[in-house]
């Protein structure tokens, strides 16, 4: 956790602080004690194949291959594999990101060869869309709709959408055309994984579930569109530590609809996806 935390956190793209600042705060403080925090709330989730991040994103990339024959990589931008070790020249690299931002796909385009053939984004594509909304109705089908629907998205500080990052709109893009996939009027969209002190963009995740509970609502789903697969910030900071606060402030029923993760669906949407660049 220490050596993924150290690439992570050292990256400019994520944490924009100038070096001389950041760096005594993230080697005298940060690394000396948020590795084992975090290294307790992954034994919570931890899957017998390992991170589910790392298991999910390897099984797209099979599934994908067995469906079009195409060569399929999959990479990480902090870790292994390695986004430089698995490039090959001539490759088309998709980001799992689905909202573009300067901390996300962007930090992926500064560790390839300029002019490498990349697929920006694919927020509001058709494809991805109706995936969003099968694995919706899927859940509703088995376990019925609940008072509220909120979409909960990856947090970013304000200041880097007020400096002109469009992740947040592009996010509040993808709700749209969800709900409208879905034929939803009523729902909310809010942001998670609030990281320091600065001011991230809002409504925040967790004290809007507290809000609606305590103003009476007893359900709620709870659907992650910017995730492709489940990872520590679904599966614990939204199933686990989100649930908690909910039916802590008078909630009943709190419903996770998890990640695209290996669905047909998001298989088919990746190929759509691809076959558009």
């Amino acid at each position: 956790m220490r050596v993924y935390l150290a690439e992570f956190l050292s990256d400019r793209r994520v944490v924009n602080l100038p070096p001389l600042l950041w760096k005594p705060i993230l080697h005298g403080v940060v690394l000396r004690t948020r590795p084992a925090k975090s290294a307790a709330k992954y034994k919570l989730i931890w899957m017998p194949e390992g991170s589910p991040l790392a298991v999910h994103t390897a099984r797209q990339a099979r599934l994908l291959a067995e469906k079009t024959g195409w060569d399929v990589r999959h990479a990480m931008r902090y870790g292994e594999p390695s986004v430089r070790r698995q490039w090959k020249s001539g490759d088309l690299v998709v980001p799992l990101y689905p909202q573009f931002s300067l901390s996300t796909t962007e930090s992926v385009l500064d560790v390839l060869p300029d002019k490498s053939r990349v697929v920006r984004e694919f927020h509001d594509h058709p494809a991805y869309v109706a995936a969003l909304a099968a694995i919706v109705r899927t859940h509703w089908k088995a376990r019925g709709e609940s008072e509220k629907l909120l979409m909960s998205f990856h947090g970013l500080p304000q200041r880097q959408v007020d400096l002109g990052d469009p992740y947040q709109r592009q996010c509040l893009a993808t709700a749209q055309r969800l709900a409208e996939a879905l034929h939803k009027d009523d729902y909310l969209v809010t942001f998670q994984s609030r990281f320091g002190a600065a001011k991230w963009i809002q409504p925040y995740t967790e004290p809007t579930l507290i809000e609606l509970a305590r103003s009476g609502v007893k359900s709620v789903d709870v659907v992650c569109p910017g995730f492709v697969c489940d990872c520590l910030e679904t599966l614990e900071e939204i199933d686990i530590g989100a649930r908690k606060a909910f039916l802590a402030a008078g909630g009943h029923a709190f419903n996770y609809i998890p990640c695209l993760n290996e669905s047909p669906e998001w298989i088919a949407a990746l190929e759509s996806i691809v076959n558009g660049q």
